[in-house]
């Protein structure tokens, strides 16, 4: 019987095995055709084509029908930046999906993504972000990243490439489109935090840091294009960096799609990093380097450097330099062969009866929204509010109310957001929560960009005539995003005096963060019972988080970034290495260094305990794996959401590394009294470092396992595991 079994599972293996094979076969014979179509195009073009064909919505050649491949932003939902249609689904902005550490919500969100995409004609998106946010929250674009660990931000990274293009059979079909990875590589990396400044780091911090989120959307998701970032790199543009683009993106990773550069920047080591004199030799650096495709927003002629009035005369002087033109022209083409453009016609798009944003979409985002939500703080149980034990509420704050705006998008939907059907606000989502039963008193307070307090007298009169107050403050697109750093994570304007006037007038408060980056809010988290960080939750909004305050929802969402308690802690992030706390000289004078709220932290109406962690194999060869698990139990009287995070360290080792770093997670739904087992791998991927030759490897000796709801020593509960 055992030798039945055997060999039954043998001739499974072996049709597997043969239909894997016979998968990679046809995807070889595919790319084979698709390699040969391009050469024999590319034989037909003129220069002035090629040239043509390397600049962003490239027009149709109609003489050799090359078709036209569309573009648009697709971070949290679609958004065409110039011919924009409206009625797209706006899901919760990158830093609120990475918060409900589901990959999975992630992957679907993209795939909806691209299905409104098609039908807007859209094949090309400039998303998703990978960049790791290196623990400055002055930095605009917090808000479009994953966060500040680079194992997260790789998983978010691979689910949303995997949504947006598909994988295997469904790769670019009829309801998927062309990702690109920005910005590469460590575009967060600067001394001020200010957007697209230099970076100056060791090739180490890089390979750590920035490059795993790049090497898994490579390896893993298939990305078919990649976008430089605007800054330097140890004073080489990153978009003439050939040991960037080439030798590590290409040689080392094996990337074989285009670079599409940022806006404008193949023009900017001109203007910007005054690198060459003219704009033809700013084009010569970047199409040697690599760069394929020259962004120019508007195709602003003064802008752009691919362009037949730049190149044609300096190509045509000397011949050596067609091959590059070949190349970037070779692989725009190929893109267009494998999103199937060549076998279909374009869409003809009626912007009076579009409306890409189904249903079924927006009801995802809503539940999206639903799990992102991160409970911060919740002192005497003050949520969630019970309904039937209160009169009157009052609604107070400059982010609890946004009107439909006359053009662009709303501000509370965060950066890169196309314009939904509807947004919901926080004071919509409660007058619909609690309809006639409670009296809802809503008094904006003050505005967000102003230090007037002639809203104060009817807020307070508004909380002092309620039971309780729902205090909405934050931030919105013109605080934060891309091109809006700051110097000051204090709230903005007169916010901070307003929750003091909320707190005097001794109603229990729940405050309710609408914001883009980490803030350094002391005095709410000190004199604030309840605090809920919301992000941005898209077109679904306020609902979401009316769930959340009546208890409808109970939050399981976790911080991706930590919380400064000042700018001047700034950078901060759990990603540290050792150093001399022992001694006390690790710590500021006259200040905590620890966070605000830490990196994973996130409460719940209910309570998990956890068991000890268990390893499979308490000891394991250098190639050789193992796992580990932990039970965990809901302990409270609420079904709840908890993020269960596995953290490790090589305890003796031949370089410096952080003092831990997260290798896994999976958030779990547990009835009150559950208990489920979670269990992690532990191999190669998780114990791997990079010695001094720059090499992953794996190096004899101890690690430590670290298991549990945050990334806290204190919270986390610890095994050792011997490699030999």
């Amino acid at each position: 019987m055992k030798k039945l079994i055997v060999s039954i599972f043998f001739v499974i293996g072996l049709v597997g095995c043969d239909s894997e094979k016979n998968s990679n076969k046809e995807i070889s014979l595919k790319e084979s055709k698709i390699e040969n179509k391009v050469q024999e195009l590319i034989s037909q073009m003129t220069l002035d084509e090629k040239i043509a064909e390397m600049m962003q919505d490239a027009p149709a050649n109609e003489r050799l029908g090359i078709p036209y491949m569309k573009y648009g932003e697709a971070l949290h939902g679609l958004w065409l930046v110039l011919d924009y249609y409206g009625n797209t689904t706006v899901y919760p902005q990158a830093i609120a999906a990475a918060s409900t550490w589901e990959p999975e919500l992630v992957k679907k969100m993209a795939s909806q993504t691209a299905i409104e995409a098609r039908a807007l004609g859209v094949t090309h998106c400039y998303s998703p972000n990978l960049d790791v946010i290196s623990g400055d929250p002055r930095y605009g674009r917090v808000e479009e990243s994953y966060g500040e660990d680079p194992y997260l931000v790789s998983r978010m990274g691979v689910a949303f490439i995997q949504g947006l293009q598909g994988m295997g059979d469904q790769q670019y079909d009829e309801n998927h489109v062309m990702a690109t990875a920005k910005h590469f590589i460590g575009y967060p990396e600067n001394r001020r935090g200010i957007n697209g400044g230099f970076s100056d780091m060791s090739e180490r911090r890089l390979r750590e840091i920035y490059l795993p989120p790049f090497e898994a959307a490579v390896k893993e998701a298939k990305i078919g294009s990649i976008m430089p970032g605007h800054q330097d790199y140890n004073g080489v543009p990153n978009h003439m960096n050939t040991w960037l683009l080439k030798d590590i993106l290409r040689d080392e990773l094996g990337f074989d799609g285009f670079i599409v550069s940022d806006n404008n920047d193949v023009g900017r080591l001109q203007t910007m990093h005054f690198i060459t004199e003219t704009r033809t030799e700013a084009a010569i650096l970047g199409l040697k380097a690599g760069v394929d495709m020259d962004l120019v927003i508007g195709k602003n002629e003064s802008l752009a450097a691919y362009h037949t009035k730049v190149l044609k005369d300096t190509i045509t002087k000397n011949p050596k330099l067609m091959t590059y033109i070949d190349k970037a022209t070779s692989r725009i083409l190929t893109a267009k062969y494998k999103l199937g453009l060549f076998d279909s016609e374009p869409k003809e798009i009626d912007p009076k009866t579009v409306n890409a944003g189904k249903k079924e979409h927006q009801e995802f985002a809503y539940e999206m929204a639903k799990k992102a939500i991160i409970l911060l703080k919740n002192e005497g149980n003050l949520l969630p509010l019970d309904m039937s034990k209160i009169n009157s509420l009052a609604v107070i704050g400059p982010n609890a109310h946004e009107n439909r705006p006359a053009k662009g998008t709303y501000s509370l939907l965060g950066g890169y957001s196309g314009l939904p059907p509807f947004y919901v606000s926080a004071l919509d989502g409660i007058k619909a929560k609690v309809g006639n039963n409670v009296k809802i008193n809503y008094a904006k307070g003050c505005d967000l960009l102003s230090n007037s307090k002639a809203g104060f007298p009817a807020a307070i009169s508004a909380a002092k005539k309620s039971d309780a107050v729902i205090l909405v403050i934050g931030g919105s697109r013109r605080t934060g995003g891309e091109g809006a750093d700051r110097d000051n994570l204090d709230l903005y304007g007169v916010q901070k005096e307003l929750v003091e006037a909320m707190h005097k007038t001794g109603k229990p408060v729940v405050a309710v963060l609408i914001n883009g980056r980490a803030l350094s809010i002391n005095y709410v988290a000190e004199n604030i019972p309840s605090i809920l960080e919301t992000w941005y939750l898209g077109m679904h909004s306020g609902d979401a988080i009316a769930d959340a305050i009546f208890g409808d929802v109970n939050p399981g969402g976790k911080l991706t970034v930590s919380f400064p308690r000042s700018v001047g802690q700034v950078p901060v992030t759990y990603l540290e290495r050792p150093d001399f706390i022992g001694s006390g000289k690790g710590l500021y004078k006259d200040s905590d260094k620890t966070p605000l709220f830490p990196f994973g932290y996130g409460l719940s109406y209910t309570t998990f305990k956890y068991g000890t962690p268990k390893l499979e194999s308490s000891t394991i060869n250098i190639d050789g794996s193992t796992s580990v698990s932990v039970e965990v139990t809901n302990t409270g009287n609420r079904v709840g959401d908890e993020v269960v995070q596995m953290y490790v360290r090589d305890d003796i080792a031949s370089v410096g590394r952080y003092n831990k770093m997260l290798k896994g997670f999976e958030r779990i739904t547990l009835k009150p009294g559950e208990t489920k087992t979670v269990t992690f791998k532990l191999g190669f991927d998780e114990l791997n470092i990079l010695n001094q030759e720059m090499k992953k490897v794996v190096e004899p000796g101890t690690f430590t396992i670290s298991v549990g709801t945050s990334s806290v020593d204190k919270e986390l509960h610890k095994t050792t595991l011997k490699v030999i």
